[in-house]
């Protein structure tokens, strides 16, 4: 059976996906990624000195993540300032970078990373990770591989890849379910597996060849927009 999905993807359909780097002048690294209307913008400064200091740590830098919804990001205006959702994704995100990172060079200090997110259509998150990890690389931290994440849905009974806002929200059936992944790019590493819903246990490793696919996508678009500005640097 062919699932149909509202916007006439296939199920292992993304939406149309877009990433360029160096977007803000003044951070150490920026990046834009999209998941079709979903806008994610990623900027790092650091590392730098960490105050105040009794949160230093001399085993090295400290990645300290920022995630929020901008107020006009959605349709119905979200209130300015974080909210324990935004506190939430924050740290998720910093858990999902984290093993991708090489901090050990950097005692005492700490590595900012801000992710907003300008227009929200569903998979904010992982629009975001994504965003933030072609960021830290502009940047220059030390880092063993990008991380590439992407949502999986359920429809009913059917898994569907990058779900959108309707079908984030979808009620029939079992109900909704968003299951946000990221792993380190062309590895069988995850670092996030954030389930919101209900998923069957003998669906997972369906849902997971799903993402691997997914990212490995995700994986060469990263790649290119990180090339197209490192060869625009050397002109």
């Amino acid at each position: 059976m062919v699932v149909k999905r509202l916007d006439g993807r296939k199920a292992d359909e993304m939406r149309p996906i877009t990433a360029k780097v160096g977007i803000i002048p003044n951070a150490d690294g920026s990046a834009m990624f999209t998941f079709g209307n979903t806008v994610a913008i990623a900027a790092v400064y650091g590392p730098r000195m960490l105050h105040p200091q009794h949160m230093q740590d001399p085993k090295g830098a400290v990645l300290r993540v920022n995630y929020d919804l901008l107020s006009f990001s959605v349709l119905d205006r979200k209130k300015p300032g974080p909210s324990r959702r935004s506190q939430e994704i924050s740290k998720v995100t910093e858990w999902a970078l984290s093993p991708a990172l090489d901090l050990k060079e950097f005692p005492n200090t700490v590595v900012d990373v801000q992710i907003y997110i300008l227009q929200a259509n569903a998979s904010t998150r992982v629009a975001g990770i994504n965003a933030a990890s072609m960021a830290l690389a502009q940047a220059g931290i030390p880092m063993k591989n990008l991380v590439c994440g992407v949502s999986v849905g359920k429809l009913d009974k059917d898994l569907v890849i990058d779900v959108n806002d309707t079908e984030e929200h979808f009620e029939e059936g079992e109900g909704a379910t968003d299951f946000a992944t990221a792993k380190l790019a062309n590895t069988d590493e995850y670092t996030l597996l954030q389930l919101d819903g209900k998923i069957q246990p003998n669906l997972i490793p369906q849902a997971l060849a799903l993402a691997d696919k997914a990212c490995a996508k995700i994986y060469e678009v990263q790649k290119k927009a990180l090339k197209n500005v490192a060869e625009g640097d050397e002109k």
